[in-house]
């Protein structure tokens, strides 16, 4: 995992008499610079010493090129905290034909890639003997996993950038303008500012700037669209019988799973729109109907297979042996708890896990508990309410939010199923002050994302992702503080969107007809790229933490699009039985029981980070944030 920042500017800027001007660039790319080292290193020097965390993790190594084309100058950072390799491996890439890669991302598919070699590393040796754009897009569409990409060919000049297809990586854009002559590239913002208008890179195409022909023109922001390409990424076919005999040389993976994966790089699948006439219900999730049998334990081993890729090989960060390396962001509901249990049998058996949970001392919910809803009340009532707010004193904060409950139930769960295992179960706690404190923070991380909705999931992972918690030996003994030391999160994101697990697709379905759900699942895997998965990686990363998408596989992706609708889900049936009905079949089948029947909490309102205001809770998750 890897902040990575690359600018581009005139050379001669500095030179036109203009010296407030470029003072004011020099330092807002050092901000942006110093919130690319390891992702927000120094984010926490506005909150009060008392409330900064310890932190275990940072930047493994750092580096800083620079290039001159013609009249542009190139700057190109990047900061590696070490997921892969033996050893740290320092970025920027530069190759022996002069070509840079910064490289923000993991490999799991696509190439061989050994437990001891640095990803990056072998990237920029194949990207060196590829020419064309279109080479160089073949290139990047035959690997699987999340990436944010930036590449310079010496030999054309050319600046090439990407991200993953699903936009698992941040990274964000500004492009020049005759205020802000400049061109970025960045995973990480510094916050609102107005010396750049940064948006998410989509992630439709490649995108490539010819350097040596801006350099021709009088500026900058003058030429720039004209020296500004896109290449699509269709148009590219991966030779599959070849990709499966050498990927079973090296795992002992079926075929089927290999024709899955090779379909699904170049983009996105579409969803199966076969529909069914009266397709057969589901009785109980104890018994599997025939139809349905081999979906199941394919999807069981799809996604057993992308857990393994994500938790296996992940290097020590510390001397210490016998610590977490794997976290899970844990609400007990069925996503989390799946991805737990796979995790347990690839995870080395003398090695915790760590579920971490967190609960938020939310005003309102507590206002609410005592005082009752005040928004039935009649005006006058609730003004006065209002102007006379709860006395805390007199309250005793509790931290049993629904997550917390649910997860303590499967935590017992997962002890009963793999009690070799120790489950460090991290009750992440956070205080009503303290959640504020942080707001400003969480705030400029999530930018350009700025709506209710936006804040009240990125504070959860903030502090989920923070890791400073408790921990008890066994339920009812005391708490002992604790701070994960896992740099490698597994995140249940995606299984909603794909299995049909959201209140709008049962709504849809009674409204239209499996029609409808096919047309909503379509929608949903098409809107995956610009949704939260950006802002989540700049968030959780800013604790030098990565987070990593099980469900979010390519290869799961592309067997759960081609599977037909009825097959996935059936709204048909009751809440908790007939969302993401494959997955509960599948859950079933390998023991989890009571994370099979739980229904769908979205994280926001499980932890109650969301509308924590008094006042707040009428405000929309769409609008913008007031400040």
């Amino acid at each position: 995992m890897c902040g990575i920042f690359f600018s581009l500017r005139s050379a001669v800027s500095q030179d036109d008499g203009n010296e407030t001007s470029a003072s004011n660039l020099s330092q807002l790319l050092g901000k942006l610079q110093l919130a690319n080292a390891a992702r927000g290193l120094c984010a926490y020097t506005n909150l009060a010493p008392e409330t900064q965390p310890r932190r275990a993790t940072g930047p493994d190594a750092q580096e800083t090129v620079h290039i001159t084309v013609q009249r542009i100058a190139l700057t190109f950072f990047a900061s590696e905290l070490r997921l892969r390799g033996e050893a740290a491996v320092a970025q920027p890439h530069i190759d022996p034909d002069g070509n840079v890669l910064c490289w923000n991302g993991e490999i799991f598919e696509g190439m061989s890639i050994a437990p001891d070699e640095n990803d990056g590393k072998e990237l920029s040796a194949l990207l060196q003997t590829r020419k064309t754009p279109e080479e160089i897009r073949d290139v990047l569409g035959s690997i699987e996993g999340p990436y944010a990409v930036v590449y310079y060919q010496k030999s054309s000049r050319r600046i090439y950038f990407a991200r993953d297809p699903l936009g698992r990586r941040s990274l964000l854009i500004h492009k020049p303008t005759r205020a802000n002559p400049y061109f970025l590239l960045t995973s990480v913002s510094a916050g609102a500012h107005p010396a750049y208008n940064l948006e998410e890179l989509p992630t439709e195409q490649i995108y490539c700037l010819d350097a040596a022909e801006l350099g021709s023109g009088e500026s900058v922001e003058a030429n720039f669209q004209r020296c500004f390409e896109t290449i699509p990424r269709h148009g590219y076919e991966l030779n599959v019988p070849f990709v499966s005999y050498l990927w079973t040389k090296r795992f002992p993976f079926s075929l089927p799973s290999i024709l899955t994966y090779a379909g699904s790089q170049a983009r996105l699948p579409k969803v199966n729109v076969q529909l069914p006439d009266d397709p057969p219900m589901v009785q109980d999730l104890d018994h599997i109907p025939a139809h349905l049998s081999f979906a199941v334990d394919e999807l069981t081993a799809h996604l057993d297979r992308s857990v393994m890729l994500r938790v296996r090989n992940i290097p020590r960060s510390s001397a210490s042996s016998g610590q977490a390396k794997v976290a899970v962001l844990f609400s007990g509901g069925i996503d989390s708890t799946m991805l737990a249990f796979l995790a347990s049998r690839h995870v080395d058996p003398d090695e915790p896990i760590d579920l971490l949970n967190v609960a938020f001392e939310n005003p309102r919910k507590i206002s609410v508990q005592v005082e009752g809803n005040i928004g039935g009340l009649p005006k006058r009532e609730k003004k006065q309410k209002l102007r006379d707010p709860l006395d805390y004193s007199t309250v005793q904060v509790s931290y049993d939010v629904p997550d917390r409950l649910t997860g303590l139930k499967e935590v017992e769960e997962l002890r009963r199923l793999c009690p070799a295992r120790v489950w460090n179960f991290v009750e992440i706690n956070v205080p009503y002050e303290e959640s504020q404190g942080a707001r400003s923070i969480v705030e400029a991380l999530m930018f350009p994302g700025r709506t209710v909705m936006d804040l009240s999931l990125a504070v959860a992972l903030y502090f989920a992702a923070r890791g400073v918690g408790q921990v008890r030996s066994c339920p009812g003994a005391p708490a002992q503080p604790y701070t994960t030391p896992a740099r490698v999160l597994l995140n249940g994101l995606g299984s909603d969107e794909l299995l049909g697990g959201y209140g709008r697709h049962r709504t849809a379905f009674k409204a239209a007809g499996w029609q409808a759900i096919v047309d909503e699942l379509q929608l949903e895997l098409d809107r995956i790229p610009t949704r939260n998965l950006g802002r989540d990686d700049r968030v959780i990363s800013s604790h030098g933490k990565e987070t990593r998408h099980p469900f979010l596989s390519l290869s799961v992706v592309s067997f759960l699009a081609r599977l037909p609708v009825h097959m996935k889900t059936d709204p048909r049936l009751e809440a908790g039985l007939g969302e993401k009905l494959l997955l509960r079949l599948a859950a079933r089948k390998v023991g989890l029981i009571e994370a099979s029947a739980r229904k769908k909490r979205a994280m926001q309102f499980g932890s109650h980070s969301a509308r924590m205001i008094p006042g707040e809770g009428d405000r929309k998750g769409d609008l913008l944030l007031n400040r």
